[in-house]
């Protein structure tokens, strides 16, 4: 085993120019005031990883071209649709209106565990991420068809938002890749 080259691993990745040519995961993602712009910049990153249709900016949540957010996405803002939403409800009813099932990232009394999701019932999916001290709003969890939560085996409660962003929506890839497989 060696370690790949950047050009190596570079030859099977897409470019800018035909990044609109890639088949997206069918997940959107809404960011519901999240604090930490280099949290906001991770998740660019990592929508990036997953190839997600569109990253919904929401509330307070600091957005390109904030030099935190653009120093940890490294230039992916730019191969990820994104908008800044005044309005999280109105972006969750239009998306509704397209059959997309709406889920908070939250610990609610209507969960689902991450590895308990199937294509056919959850997607297309808008994914919620909420606040790194308060969650999602109950605003919008009040939107919300169901949660998924991800298993705490220590003492906290939670992960980083970054970080159970990224387990969550990487289980979702995998979900759609192995449905895209049969």
């Amino acid at each position: 085993m060696r370690k790949l080259t950047h050009a190596e691993i570079s030859k099977n990745r897409s470019t800018l120019d035909k990044i609109d040519r890639v088949k997206k995961l069918p997940v959107y993602v809404m960011l519901d005031s999240i604090r930490s712009s280099y949290n906001v910049g991770s998740i660019f990153r990592t929508s990036d990883g997953a190839m997600i249709e569109h990253l919904y900016l929401c509330g307070y949540t600091p957005a390109p071209p904030k030099k935190e957010v653009l120093k940890t996405a490294l230039g992916s803002t730019e191969s990820i649709k994104w908008s800044h939403e005044d309005d999280p409800v109105k972006t969750i009813e239009e998306l509704k209106k397209n059959g997309v099932k709406i889920c908070a990232l939250e610990q609610t009394s209507k969960t689902i565990l991450h590895y308990d999701l199937n294509y056919k019932e959850h997607f297309p999916i808008c994914l919620i991420v909420g606040n790194e001290i308060t969650g999602v709003s109950q605003e919008l969890i009040d939107l919300c068809d169901f949660s998924i939560e991800l298993p705490q085996y220590g003492i906290k409660q939670s992960l980083n938002a970054a970080v159970a962003y990224g387990i969550a929506v990487f289980k979702l890839r995998e979900v759609f890749d192995l449905a895209e497989k049969v």
